[in-house]
């Protein structure tokens, strides 16, 4: 992986080529090639989990700052940050359920 953050396309695109790669060296005998796919593939499919870790973290945290801030609007009266907590607690659980790791 490069220094940039890690994205669920980019991994996607990395274990697809990898695949096409290795099977392309594994139909010609070339080994160099069979190798190549296999490495990008692993790359891809570790950038992917990265960056959908990443996804479920962000997303806990919005869940949580989001359930904070609408108990302390809700406890104080104040119906905006209420309104905002609850969006935020609704924006973070979207997000961990699109980032959540497949344990099957």
């Amino acid at each position: 992986m490069s220094d940039q953050e890690p994205s669920k396309v980019s991994g996607q695109l990395h274990s697809i080529k990898g695949t096409v790669v290795e099977t392309i060296g594994d139909l010609t005998g070339a080994q160099a090639w069979s190798q190549s796919g296999k490495e990008e593939h692993a790359s891809g499919e570790g950038e992917y989990k990265a960056a959908q870790a990443k996804g479920y973290v962000e997303g806990t945290t919005d869940r949580v700052g989001g359930y904070k801030d609408t108990v302390v609007g809700a406890v104080s009266g104040d119906k905006t940050l209420q309104a905002t907590g609850n969006a935020r607690k609704e924006k973070g659980q979207a997000q961990q359920e699109v980032n959540q790791p497949n344990l099957g």
